[in-house]
C-alpha cells in the first residue's frame, strides 16, 4: 500500500511539474519527423499480462517493421532528436502516465517484450511477475548506456539476450527479494544521479 501511495504521489507531481518539458519535447519531435510524439509498444506486466508501455518516440514512424526490439546506439532508425532524449532518458518520462494508471511502478524491474518474456526460466518468470515493472531499477542504473554495448551488432537482440540479460536479470531478480520503501528512494536518488552527472554504468 506503501509503495503504491508513494507511486501516485511520485507520478502526479512529475506529471505536473514537467508538463512545460512535455510540451517542448512534444514540439521538438513532431517538427524534425512526421509520426505521433508518444511511441506505444507491447509489454509484459505484472501477472503476466500486457500493457501499452509510453515513450516519447526516438525513431523513425513504423520503426517496428524495420528492425529488432533491442537498439544500439547507432541504429539507423533513431531520429537526431531522439538521441538525445535516450542520452538524457527524457523519452522514459511519459511512463508515469503507465505508473498513474497502476500498469508500472517508480521502481521495478523493467517491463520487457513479450519474446523476451518466453524465453524466462520458470523460477524468474514466478519472482519477476510479482511485482510491477519499473521505470528504473538497479539494472536500468548498471546499464544506463546498453545501446554502446550493441552497437555495431548484426543482431541486437542476440546480444542483448546473451550479454546484458542474465545480468540484469540477476539485479532484477535480487530486488524482487530486497523490495522496500526505503529501497526504492535509494534507485531513484541513484538514478537521477547517475542521469544528471552521467556517472559510467557498469554496461559500459
Amino acid at each position: 500500500m506503501l509503495k503504491r501511495l508513494f507511486d501516485i504521489g511520485v507520478s502526479l507531481a512529475g506529471l505536473v511539474i514537467l508538463a512545460p518539458v512535455f510540451g517542448v519535447l512534444a514540439l521538438a519531435i513532431k517538427l524534425e519527423s512526421s509520426g505521433p510524439v508518444f511511441y506505444r509498444g507491447v509489454r509484459v506486466g505484472r501477472l503476466g499480462r500486457t500493457f501499452r508501455i509510453y515513450k516519447f518516440r526516438t525513431m523513425v514512424q513504423d520503426a517496428e517493421s524495420l528492425g529488432g526490439s533491442s537498439t544500439p546506439i547507432d541504429d539507423p532508425r533513431i531520429t537526431r532528436v531522439g538521441r538525445i532524449l535516450r542520452k538524457y532518458k527524457l523519452d522514459e518520462l511519459p511512463q508515469l502516465l503507465n505508473v498513474l494508471s497502476g500498469d508500472m511502478s517508480v521502481v521495478g524491474p523493467r517491463p520487457q517484450v513479450a519474446w523476451a518474456v518466453e524465453l524466462y526460466k520458470p523460477n524468474e518468470r514466478d519472482l519477476i511477475f510479482t511485482v510491477r515493472p519499473g521505470i528504473t531499477d538497479y539494472a536500468s542504473i548498471r546499464f544506463r548506456n546498453e545501446g554502446e554495448v550493441l552497437r555495431g551488432s548484426s543482431d541486437p537482440d542476440k546480444q542483448y539476450w546473451e550479454k546484458i540479460h542474465p545480468h540484469k536479470m540477476r539485479l532484477s531478480l535480487e530486488y524482487v527479494h530486497k523490495q522496500s520503501l526505503w529501497l526504492d528512494l535509494e534507485i531513484v536518488a541513484k538514478t537521477l544521479f547517475v542521469v544528471a552527472f552521467g556517472a559510467k554504468s557498469d554496461g559500459e
